[in-house]
């Protein structure tokens, strides 16, 4: 690896806050000469690294970022773009890598972070600990005809399920309609479920319910939903997914 060439970090920042970062995440946010991202990302990092210079963009400019940290790195800075949960998870580093192919004199380096199936999960007690599956239910870049089809899938695998964008403005039923078909293709009406709104920032928010209430239950992009298999349970308030241990 060439020394002269300089890094792009596509760092994944947790939920928000700095007891979520990991150490990778530290270490290459205080490396980077200058901080890129989504402007909402930005500002859950920019209080730790008020001396770092930061560029950021709207929503649907995620291409522009990615070329604009590949091009400020190329020109000598070492960048950190920078996205909320796990950067490989709906994150940055996909588009970065793909964009990357033309820039063979900048090195890339992908930092992981804790995804919203993870901490959400965490907040409602441990609804992942057997097979699951991560769903978006925002079809921006994934046919509704395909995110339907997974979630047939996955209901009749009894998976448990974590369920990101679950509902927006422009999506207000998109919720409902994956309950109808989670319930068409074998899971219960009593098969327990859990969101939580604003992970691990201000104003976090959780409930558990059974899926018949679910389906009528508002939501936003700010909240994960969690479809619990036919053993999810709820334990002194807790959304638990047995591992199947024997005691």
């Amino acid at each position: 690896m060439s020394e002269s060439k300089k890094t792009v970090f596509v760092v994944g920042l947790g939920p928000g806050g700095g007891q979520f970062l990991t150490v990778q995440a530290q270490s290459a946010l205080q490396q980077a000469e200058v901080l890129c991202g989504y402007t909402v990302y930005i500002d859950l990092v920019r209080p730790l690294y008020p001396e770092k210079e930061c560029y950021t963009t709207g929503m649907t400019r995620e291409i522009d970022r990615c070329r604009w940290a590949l091009d400020t790195a190329r020109a000598g800075r070492d960048v950190a773009l920078v996205c909320s949960g796990d950067a490989g998870v709906y994150g940055m580093a996909s588009p970065l890598l793909e964009l990357a192919e033309e820039y063979p004199d900048v090195n890339v380096e992908v930092v992981p972070g804790l995804t919203a199936a993870l901490s959400g999960g965490a907040v409602l007690g441990a609804p992942l600990a057997h097979d699951f599956c991560v769903i978006s239910l925002s079809d921006r870049l994934t046919p509704w005809e395909v995110i339907e089809k997974r979630l047939a899938c996955a209901a009749q695998g009894d998976f448990a399920l974590a369920l990101y964008n679950p509902s927006s403005k422009g999506r207000p039923d998109y919720l409902r309609r994956a309950v109808d078909i989670l319930l068409a293709n074998g899971k219960a009406p009593d098969t327990l479920c859990g969101s939580v709104r604003n992970i691990g920032r201000e104003g976090q928010e959780k409930h558990i319910l059974p899926l018949s209430q679910l389906r009528d239950t508002e939501v936003d992009m700010f909240t994960t939903v969690f479809v619990g298999n036919a053993a999810t349970r709820a334990l002194s308030g807790r959304m638990v997914t047995p591992r199947g241990y024997r005691r």
